[in-house]
Formats: C-alpha cells, sequence, structure tokens
C-alpha cells in the first residue's frame, strides 16, 4: 500500500480558502469605485484589485481585517498591542527609502515611485509571531528581489540590512533608552532574493496602515515576525552580518535567523502550537511556518547554526 506524507505546502482543497470568498471583498471594492461609491481619496490611493499568487494557498480562513488591523506590536509606538490609533500620527507622505552600500547603483526613491516602478501583487501569508500568536493576511506588493535587482548588488554583497523610520515627534517609544534603537533587521542575500522575501505596500486590498509597517515593510513569512521590519527608510547592502535589534537585546532568546520550528522551544514558552488572532483556536506549528518547501534548501549548509533562534 502507498502511503503519502503530504509536504508543509501540499494542502488539501478543503483547507484553502474558496476563491470566492478570498477575491469577493476585491470585486466589491472595485465594483464601488466604478459606480463612484467610494470616496474621492479610496478611488485615488486603494489598489486595483489583484488576484492571489496561487503559490502560496492561505490553508486556513483570513484573519478578519480589525483583528489584523488592531492587535499589532510597533515598539516604536508602546509595547502595548492596541497602539493602532497611536500609530495613526505617523505621516506616510512624503517619504523615502534609500537603497545602499555595496550595490552598483545606490538609489532613493519615493515611496510613490515604487508604487509606480514595481508591479504589485496580492500574496496572502500565513504569520507566526514569536510570542505564539498567529494570522493569515493577504498582502499587496513585490518580491524584494526586484527592489536589489534595480541597484544591482555587488558579487560581494552577503547581507541586506533594513532599518526602520525614527521618528520622535510621533513615535513616543523610542524615549525608552533601554533599546538599541533605530530597529535593525538582517537577512542573507540569498534568503532576500528567495521568492517569498516580499516588500509589502499594501494590506487588504488598500494602503498599508502605520500600526502594520506603513507606507512600506518587510514582509519574510518563514521566519518570525520579528525579523519582518516595518516602516522601512533604508536598506543597505553589506558584507558583514548585521546587529539586529532582538538579538541584541537579548542573544539568549533571539537568533539572527528566526526560522520557525515547533521544536525549538523559546526559553520561556513553547512554540509547539500557535494561538490564531481572533478566534483564539490553538494549532500546531508547522516548521518554517509551513513554506519549507520554498526556503529549507537555503539551509543546508548551515545546520551548524542556531537557525530556528
Amino acid at each position: 500500500m502507498l502511503i503519502h506524507n503530504p509536504r508543509g505546502w501540499e494542502l488539501p482543497e478543503r483547507a484553502v480558502t474558496p476563491e470566492a470568498l478570498a477575491l469577493g471583498r476585491r470585486h466589491l471594492i472595485a465594483g464601488a469605485a466604478a459606480l463612484g461609491l467610494a470616496s474621492p481619496a479610496a478611488r485615488a490611493d486603494t489598489p486595483p484589485p489583484l488576484t492571489p499568487d496561487p503559490r502560496f494557498p492561505p490553508g486556513r480562513a483570513l484573519t478578519a481585517e480589525k483583528d489584523a488591523e488592531t492587535y499589532n506590536n510597533y515598539y516604536e509606538f508602546s509595547d502595548d498591542k492596541d497602539l493602532w490609533e497611536d500609530a495613526k500620527s505617523l505621516p506616510l507622505r512624503p517619504w523615502t527609502i534609500a537603497v545602499d552600500g555595496m550595490v552598483a547603483k545606490p538609489q532613493t526613491f519615493a515611496i510613490d515611485d515604487i508604487l509606480n516602478k514595481m508591479p504589485q501583487e496580492e500574496r496572502i501569508y500565513r504569520h507566526r509571531c514569536v510570542e505564539a500568536w498567529a494570522m493569515t493576511v493577504p498582502w499587496t506588493g513585490f518580491p524584494l528581489r526586484r527592489l536589489l535587482a534595480a541597484v544591482e548588488p555587488l558579487g560581494s554583497a552577503k547581507y541586506v540590512v533594513f532599518q526602520t523610520a525614527m521618528l520622535p515627534k510621533v513615535m513616543p517609544g523610542l524615549s525608552q533608552p533601554w533599546y538599541p534603537w533605530p530597529y535593525v533587521e538582517g537577512l542573507t542575500i540569498d534568503e532576500a532574493e528567495n521568492d517569498l522575501a516580499f516588500v509589502a505596500t499594501g494590506l487588504y486590498g488598500k494602503p498599508l496602515p502605520p500600526q502594520n509597517g506603513g507606507p512600506i515593510r518587510l514582509v519574510v513569512p518563514w521566519k518570525y515576525g520579528f525579523k519582518s521590519a516595518k516602516s522601512l527608510v533604508k536598506i543597505t547592502l553589506s558584507d558583514k552580518r548585521p546587529a539586529v535589534f532582538w538579538q541584541s537585546i537579548q542573544p539568549r532568546e533571539y537568533g539572527f535567523w528566526a526560522n520557525v520550528n515547533p521544536n525549538v522551544a523559546h526559553p520561556r514558552w513553547s512554540q509547539a502550537s500557535e494561538r490564531l488572532l481572533g478566534s483564539n483556536e490553538r494549532v500546531p506549528t508547522q516548521i518554517y511556518n509551513g513554506y519549507g518547501a520554498f526556503v529549507a534548501s537555503l539551509y543546508a549548509d548551515r545546520m551548524t547554526e542556531p537557525l530556528f533562534m
């Protein structure tokens, strides 16, 4: 008898969000705009409806938009989860992001130039916080490798370093001196060029709100959420591994790689299961958050390093 053990990305049809449910909201937005029902600002700023990339089926129902947008980690504003109202003070225009370092063509991009130059697509990704809660949301944006290609990384570049905005007038959390501001994260060049690595500019078919990292953020769904730096202002290519934010604070609890693994516990809690945001249902955690088919090969020669915390 042939026994087939499905891999993490091979999901049964019953586990995938029906296409009609996933797309219905976007079609409704498009129809409202066509009929003039949306406000002028919404018609100008809301991205056109997109079909989610079928290579990345969500495998579970979408998290309710309200839950995903009102339960956030963003320490520049607060260490409380209900910071979304405080984050409204973040000005999203004008906004620029510099891409420099070991590249042939360093550039500074205005956010609207990025939106015009980079073909936008939608990806529904699962996310796993190191705190053991999870969500499934539809991002709008483009693969990170497209932005890197525009600046032509040098062959000697080994790491991509991401820096979040520091705006003390609107970010009260920056006054906490025990954090090593600015928020810095990093990927290896091969992680950054993997097709899963994504630059998000929208969420739920709308421009990315500030509490979720607007106007532009990194999304790496196979890692714990703290690797996905928010509100980016600078990307630097380097030959040196960066001192990243949470590892600098507590290296015994947070590592550079931060790949999801249910079998590697955080020093203070288990990572074997996760709580779905909204329903609070507990479900088993998957290695690499279920994206092992796309990324496990990146670590074949790195197994002597602490890849998972």
